[in-house]
């Protein structure tokens, strides 16, 4: 009498989930990695050996062309005080964060940071490391 096992237990080890979850994270990252732009603007900053670790609510910059940006949106300095009022109203601490091409001029400089002044607006000037 001749009795055999009908239940064979295989070896071999299936790599078709460690795919799957690897794939699943790539295109996670590669999702992730594009939503990250909180500055599209390109702007030469001036350089600073000291940086701040505060978090701002916006950003404004200025380009070398005297173009004025509230974070991506485009608006001119006449309207940048009604604009930063919208965009920080009910703001415990309203934080800036001011973004200057280092061939802009003080003065344009100078008239964001009396806006921010006479707003009570928290004011960080954007630098690069050296």
């Amino acid at each position: 009498m001749s009795l055999q096992s009908r239940n064979k237990i295989q070896s071999g080890f299936s790599m078709s989930g460690m795919t799957d979850i690897v794939f699943l994270l790539l295109i996670f990252f590669m999702i992730t990695s594009t939503l990250i732009a909180p500055n599209a603007l390109k702007l030469l900053l001036p350089q600073s050996q000291h940086q701040t670790m505060a978090s701002a609510i916006t950003t404004v910059s200025i380009t070398r062309n005297f173009e004025y940006y509230v974070e991506t949106t485009p608006v001119s300095l006449a309207d940048l005080e009604q604009v930063l009022r919208e965009r920080l109203a009910g703001e415990s601490e309203p934080t800036i964060s001011l973004h200057v091409d280092r061939s802009v001029p003080m003065e344009q400089v100078v008239s964001v940071m009396n806006i921010a002044k006479d707003n009570r607006y928290r004011l960080i000037l954007a630098t690069s490391a050296r």
